[in-house]
């Protein structure tokens, strides 16, 4: 039976929830502070952030599991709003009002129930725009790591650099972002139960913090190492010079109706609302009581914290994975841990603010270069090549042209070469968007026919007929008309499946037995041959 909700939740779950969010508050507020400095925001902005996300938005619908705050996914899109908008402080106050903005969009797409849209997105395009944002973080944060500044320019323009910065690596903040680096890449190695108890990202703030004393990095010195003056200081800790009240700052309104404040407010809603559906998603997979999060409810939460976060002066928010993960790995039961998380972190910024000022920020870019070698790594490349060479392609031209120019463009044109991939494999043109659907009643099982193609673009008809059917025991989609089925649907339909057999119920794909697939994996795109 699955944990009660609300004050009942509370009462029954309160030690479990307790634990569970002090946990996940080690976790969150290392992340918080670099995703925060990372995203050209102070650094406080990502505590802001963690804290309405526990504090505000677990009150509005948030899905049981789940930890809301700031998430490496938006970097890119926040640094570069703070940059186009002015920089510095200014460019941070017009930032924060186009995050308000796009709270209030968000809050209209759950007003219209669009939490279907986690759905439309091709997987292919999603993950080449994840893959993108791991290469901008890595070639950003990989400098910090060793200490070095180098010349502002485009993603690639700073990957070229890194030989150069590994040249010039300043050897006190190199040592620690390495040690840094090695702590989380091989403390999953270590087997031994104490050590699996204690996040990663605590063990690196410790070790940062020893090294930084070892170092003397609060204190301005310079030495000489093989015929090198090489100068540090308080320039390499965590600057927190004000409280988290003193820190405050208000939106700038001025330049809100923009083209370059509305592109970047389309940016925050679209990307945010993305990314915090699909990991709600992920999170119900492994919630042990197997809940299913509304996701119009969740983005509602997400959308009010994203108002009240910008209008504090902070980041902007998703339903975190990496904290939500950790979140049900440490035994949560309710909504309360994601409560007990940010009360938590307000105690320990109210009460040792010091204590964050003696974190080196290379620890910190060790553990966003981690988080970006994750989302960019070979094996999602790997990954994308099983499901077929189509899938392939739009994640590579997603990933490049993200790179290229910018989050917005690089999706739209992964959208698209989706689009003629599946036109060029034989979907009708008039079915881009309309599928043909007949349902059929039968004595055992009410069949829903697709016809033409079932595609990511029309997956939304489909998926209202289904929903039409919700009081139904037995389902069959039949998919034989159909000319092409793509990976998007089926992966959607597989989901649904899971959901109705959780209730007792049955929804059974079929169809495709005579058709062809782009390779073994089981839910590849699927095309009806000529003789079929």
């Amino acid at each position: 039976m699955p944990p009660a909700d609300g004050l009942e939740g509370l009462k029954r779950h309160w030690r479990t929830d307790i634990v569970s969010g002090f946990l996940v508050f080690l976790i969150a507020l290392p992340l918080s502070l670099g995703i925060a400095m990372a995203s050209g925001f102070p650094a406080i902005a990502g505590v802001t952030t963690a804290l309405v996300g526990g504090l505000v938005a677990t009150f509005f619908g948030s899905a049981p599991l789940t930890i809301k705050g700031p998430a490496a996914g938006l970097i890119v899109i926040a640094l570069s709003a703070v940059q186009e908008l002015g920089g510095g402080l200014v460019g941070y106050r017009r930032a924060l009002a186009a995050v308000v903005v796009a709270g209030c969009l968000q809050l209209a797409f759950a007003t219209m129930r669009a939490g279907v849209l986690g759905d439309l997105f091709p997987s292919a395009v999603i993950h080449g725009m994840m893959a993108a944002i791991g290469v901008i973080i890595i070639s950003k944060q990989a400098h910090t790591l060793l200490g070095v500044t180098p010349t502002p320019g485009e993603p690639l323009h700073l990957l070229a650099q890194l030989p150069r910065s590994i040249r010039d690596l300043e050897p006190e903040l190199a040592t620690i972002g390495v040690a840094s680096l090695l702590i989380l890449i091989g403390w999953p190695y270590i087997k031994r139960p104490l050590f699996q108890r204690i996040p990663a990202p605590v063990v690196v703030v410790a070790v940062g913090i020893a090294l930084a004393k070892v170092f003397d990095l609060q204190h301005p010195h310079h030495y000489m190492l093989a015929g090198h003056d090489h100068v540090v200081g308080p320039r390499a800790l965590v600057p927190l010079d004000r409280s988290l009240f003193a820190a405050i700052t208000l939106p700038d309104w001025s330049v809100v109706a923009s083209a370059t404040s509305l592109k970047f407010i389309v940016m925050f809603a679209l990307v945010g609302s993305i990314e915090s559906m699909l990991s709600a998603k992920a999170v119900d997979l492994v919630d042990p009581w197997h809940r299913r999060a509304s996701l119009d409810r969740d983005l509602r939460a997400t959308a009010i914290g994203n108002i009240v976060a910008g209008m504090l002066g902070g980041l902007p928010m998703i339903s975190e994975i990496v904290r939500s993960s950790s979140n049900v790995a440490a035994g949560a039961r309710t909504r309360w841990s994601n409560w007990f998380h940010a009360v938590f972190l307000l105690l320990f910024v109210s009460v040792v603010p010091w204590l964050l000022r003696s974190i080196p920020l290379a620890s910190l870019a060790a553990m966003l270069v981690f988080t970006g070698v994750r989302l960019a790594s070979p094996k999602e490349f790997v990954k994308t090549w099983r499901v077929g060479r189509e899938q392939l392609v739009v994640f590579v031209v997603t990933m490049l042209v993200t790179l290229a120019t910018d989050l917005l463009i690089g999706v739209g044109v992964g959208i698209l070469a989706k689009l003629v991939a599946h036109l060029i494999g034989g979907m009708p043109l008039r079915s881009v968007f309309s599928p043909t659907i007949a349902v059929v009643t039968t004595p055992d099982a009410v069949v829903l026919r697709v016809g033409r193609s079932a595609v990511f673009s029309n997956y939304l008809a489909i998926k209202r007929a289904i929903d039409k059917l919700a009081n139904e025991p037995n389902v069959i989609i039949d998919l034989s008309e159909a000319r092409l089925v793509d990976h998007t649907v089926l992966e959607a339909l597989q989901h649904l499946s899971d959901e109705w057999e959780r209730d007792g119920r049955s929804l059974i794909v079929r169809g495709l037995e005579a058709h062809e697939r782009s390779s073994a994996h089981p839910m590849a795109t699927a095309r009806r041959t000529s003789s079929s």
